[in-house]
C-alpha cells in the first residue's frame, strides 16, 4: 500500500495495490499492521456505506466532538467523489484549510480523515457508492457540522451552489466563524 502526504500533514492518501487477471481483481484495502508501521495506529469500530443516486449530491461538512470524535478512512467502490477534509482544530497552523481529493472506483485511492477535521464530499457521477471505516460510534449528541459552501473555506466544489443536492440539515449548518463546537489543536491525530 502506498501512503502519500497531503498539504495538511495529518490527512493521508492511501493507494492499495490491485492484482488483476481475466477473473477480476484482488485488493487488500486495509491492513492494521501496514498502517501502524506507517505511523497510523488505528482501531475501527464501524463501517458505513452510502449511495448517492445523482451526481452533484453533496454531504457535509460533518464531524463529531470528543468523546465520540471519529477518524474516517474513506473510499469509493462505484462512481467518483470530490472528498474534502477541513482542519477545525483551533490553534492548528492549518486551521480552516482543507484537502480536496478525487476518490473513485477507478483510481482506488482512499482518504484518511483524522479526528479534528470536518468531512464532506460531492458526487461526480450518478449512483456513486462510498464506504468508510470510523474510529468511534455515531453519537447524535456529539454530531456537528460546518456549512458546506462557507466562503472562508475556499473549497472549489464541482457543482454550482444552486444545483447542489443537499439534505435539509446541511443547508442550515453554521459557518466556521460561527461554530462554537470545535477541537483544540493537540499536535496529534
Amino acid at each position: 500500500m502506498e501512503i502519500e502526504d497531503t498539504a495538511i500533514a495529518d490527512v493521508k492518501i492511501l493507494s492499495p495495490k490491485k492484482f488483476g487477471d481475466h477473473r477480476g481483481f484482488f485488493s487488500e484495502v486495509w491492513n492494521e499492521r501496514t498502517l501502524a508501521d506507517a505511523g497510523l495506529d488505528l482501531r475501527f469500530v464501524q463501517d458505513n456505506h452510502a449511495l448517492s443516486a445523482e451526481a452533484g449530491t453533496l454531504r457535509g461538512l460533518h464531524y463529531q466532538l470528543d468523546p465520540a470524535a471519529q477518524g474516517k478512512l474513506v473510499r469509493v467502490v462505484r462512481g467518483a467523489v470530490l472528498d474534502v477534509a477541513v482542519d477545525i482544530r483551533a490553534g492548528s497552523p492549518t486551521f480552516g484549510q482543507h484537502v480536496a481529493v478525487e476518490l473513485s472506483a477507478d483510481n482506488w485511492r482512499q482518504l484518511w480523515v483524522p479526528r479534528g477535521f470536518a468531512h464532506g464530499y460531492c458526487t461526480l457521477q450518478p449512483n456513486t457508492e462510498l464506504v468508510y471505516k470510523v474510529t468511534d460510534y455515531y453519537s447524535p449528541d456529539h454530531d456537528c457540522g460546518i456549512f458546506w459552501n462557507d466562503p472562508a473555506l475556499g473549497i472549489k466544489w464541482p457543482v454550482a451552489p444552486e444545483k447542489a443536492i443537499l439534505s435539509e440539515k446541511d443547508t442550515v449548518l453554521p459557518r466556521l466563524q460561527d461554530q462554537t463546537r470545535l477541537f483544540d489543536f493537540e499536535g496529534k491525530t
